[in-house]
């Protein structure tokens, strides 16, 4: 898709969930992405595990008095697929916008952070995972593979995600820098840690869009003061659960676009003058000409992590290993597969015999 003269409508929304419904939350991400549409937006970002709402309460909570909680945002979590994101699908094509939505996934006993883009015809292009929670969050989530770290062609360009603090990681960005993403779309929490963690967040989806030389859209969640007192009921706690917002979206030469979105709820709208890529790029290419592969470069295991695997898949039956010999231990009916090989050193040596040879 060529950049020359292309102009791409971004928002990013910042709003309240719902705490006691996820089905209260996906409403009003629907509603979200009408009002954004309506505002000629194309793509449609949403804070960090915002479906049914970030878990707030292991932040002021200790892990002993999280268990209702947390046992409550299993019973709420998404399932992928499910009607969740099928809302979400329909959402982005009636509007036909690109979407990205954070949600907690379930995933039969485990729940994951996890980041959804939906394309402007509704067809999910990417479910990735946080690889690393952060502190508190090891607690309720487990943990992401390499296999969503990926770039995906969309209707808007070339998209990435990683949410909050994996923008910390730089082999994770460089992930994504490498494969040459246009517009990255980071989502954090909000709503947590005071003024510090918006003033952080701000230098880092900057410093992204400088070294990736691409647009940055943030979005951060936001608490109401009635949802803080029900959280944690403790004034003095309370200011743990304040500040930490600022939904912004950045160009390529690290300019905000527009006055970030610090406090209450609103959806930040901006046009993304797509040639700017190539204008930065032309200066400062990190993973191009301004690199040095012989000298330095990523190697990524992006295969797909599971709990088990098969040698011989279904597909595939196990091959049949006859005996040479039959005997009342065994015979053609029972295969018995030889003995495996001792192991061999470095030069052809028998490593089992060397060592009962050294034990002598």
């Amino acid at each position: 898709m060529s950049n020359h003269k292309r102009t791409v409508r971004a928002a990013a929304v910042q709003i309240a969930p719902d705490l006691d419904s996820e089905h209260g939350t996906v409403a009003k991400v629907c509603q979200a992405i009408a009002e954004a549409a309506a505002q000629g937006a194309q793509l449609v970002v949403f804070p960090e595990t915002f479906v049914p709402y970030y878990p707030y309460f292991s932040f002021v909570r200790p892990p002993f008095a999280s268990g209702p909680e947390h046992l409550l945002l299993y019973e709420r979590a998404v399932t992928v697929p499910g009607p969740v994101t099928q809302a979400v699908s329909e959402a982005a094509r009636v509007h036909g916008t690109v979407v990205v939505l954070g949600v907690n996934e379930r995933d039969h006993g485990t729940l994951y952070n996890t980041q959804l883009v939906f394309d402007a015809d509704g067809t999910l292009v990417l479910k990735r995972r946080k690889i690393t929670p952060t502190y508190h969050e090891r607690m309720i989530w487990g943990q992401g593979d390499a296999s969503g770290l990926k770039v995906v062609p969309t209707a808007v360009g070339r998209l990435g995600a990683l949410a909050c603090w994996e923008h910390y990681n730089p082999l994770a960005r460089y992930s994504l820098m490498a494969q040459h993403e246009e517009i990255h779309c980071a989502q954090f929490p909000g709503s947590m840690v005071g003024q510090i963690f918006a003033d952080q967040m701000e230098v880092t989806i900057r410093h992204h869009a400088l070294e990736s030389g691409c647009f940055v859209i943030n979005a951060t969640g936001w608490l109401t003061d009635e949802q803080i007192a029900a959280i944690e009921p403790d004034p003095k706690a309370q200011k743990a659960l304040r500040g930490g917002c600022c939904t912004a979206i950045v160009s390529p030469e690290g300019k905000l676009l527009a006055e970030p979105l610090r406090s209450g709820e609103g959806i930040l709208v901006a046009d993304l003058d797509m040639e700017l890529v190539t204008k930065r790029k032309r200066m400062m290419d990190s993973v191009g000409h301004y690199a040095r592969p012989e000298l330095l470069h990523l190697v990524i295991d992006d295969r797909r992590t599971s709990p088990m695997s098969s040698l011989f898949p279904a597909e595939q039956p196990a091959p049949v290993i006859h005996s040479s010999t039959r005997s009342h231990h065994a015979d053609s009916r029972h295969p018995v597969a030889p003995p495996a090989s001792e192991p061999q050193g470095p030069h052809g040596i028998d490593l089992g015999t060397a060592v009962l040879g050294a034990a002598s």
